[in-house]
C-alpha cells in the first residue's frame, strides 16, 4: 500500500474521436442524433474526443458544446485545434486541448547541410506479443490490447468489451462487444467460435447484434473488412 494519499501513473485509453466538419449547431445536432440512433447502447454516455481541425474562430463553441452534451456524449478533450480564437473559447469552457498520437511537430530544415548529424542507424520495431486472457470476461469489464492482438480462451459475457489494435480471437461464447483494429487498422479481423455479440467493429466499421446475419448466430465465424465493408464468413 502506498504511503501517499495519491499517485500519478501513466496509462492509455481507447477513445472514439468525433470529427466536426461543420460549424452549424443544428447540422451537428441532427448528425449526432442520427449516429447515436444507430447504436444507442454503445454510444450512450460514451467518452469522446472532439477533433475541431476543420473549424475556425467563427464557430459558436458554446452552442456546439451544449448540443454535444445534450446528445449524451461525454467530451473529455479537444484535438486538432489550430485557431487561436477557438482555442481561447475552448479553454474558457474548461476543456483540455489534446494532441493526437498521429500529429507530429513540424520539422525544421538545418540552415547549413554540413551541420546535419549523420543519420542514426535504423532501429528495429520491437515485436509485441499477443495479449492472452484465459479467464471469463464478465459484464462491465473492458479489456484493451494496445499495438497487438487479443486472445480470449474463455467466455465473454454481455456487457463486456474487448478492444485491440490488432486482431481479436475468442475461443468461447462471445456475447459482449468486440472492437478490432481500434487504432484504425482496416486489415484487422475478428475470429470467434460462438458468435452472439452485442456489437462487432473493425477499423471503426461496426454491426449491432441485429445486423449480424442470423445464420451465424452462436456459430464459428470470421469477420473482416472487404473494400471497407464489414463481412462475415464461416470460421471453419
Amino acid at each position: 500500500m502506498s504511503n501517499t494519499p495519491i499517485e500519478l501513473k501513466g496509462s492509455s485509453f481507447t477513445l472514439s474521436v468525433v470529427h466536426l466538419h461543420d460549424a452549424n449547431p443544428e447540422v451537428i445536432r441532427q448528425a449526432l442524433e442520427d449516429k447515436i440512433a444507430q447504436a444507442p447502447a454503445f454510444l450512450k454516455n460514451a467518452p469522446v474526443v472532439l477533433n475541431v481541425s476543420q473549424l475556425n474562430g467563427n464557430a459558436n463553441w458554446a452552442q456546439l458544446q451544449h448540443i454535444i452534451a445534450q446528445s449524451g456524449l461525454r467530451v473529455v478533450g479537444i484535438s486538432g485545434c489550430k485557431d487561436e480564437r477557438l482555442k481561447s473559447d475552448i479553454a474558457r469552457a474548461g476543456l483540455p486541448l489534446l494532441s493526437e498520437g498521429k500529429e507530429k511537430a513540424p520539422r525544421t530544415t538545418p540552415a547549413d547541410p554540413s551541420d546535419t548529424p549523420p543519420p542514426a542507424a535504423p532501429v528495429a520495431t520491437p515485436v509485441t506479443k499477443s495479449r492472452l486472457i484465459d479467464t471469463p470476461i464478465r459484464s462491465g469489464q473492458r479489456i484493451y490490447a494496445p499495438h497487438c492482438d487479443l486472445i480470449v480462451t474463455s467466455h465473454v459475457s454481455a456487457g463486456a468489451e474487448l478492444i485491440a489494435d490488432g486482431n481479436i480471437h475468442i475461443y468461447g461464447h462471445m456475447r459482449g462487444r468486440a472492437l478490432a483494429g481500434a487504432s484504425g487498422d482496416k486489415d484487422a479481423q475478428i475470429f470467434c467460435t460462438h458468435l452472439a455479440a452485442e456489437l462487432v467493429s473493425i477499423g471503426g466499421e461496426y454491426w449491432l447484434s441485429d445486423q449480424i446475419p442470423a445464420e451465424f448466430n452462436d456459430k464459428a465465424a470470421r469477420l473482416k473488412l472487404v473494400d471497407g465493408v464489414l463481412t462475415v464468413e464461416p470460421l471453419y
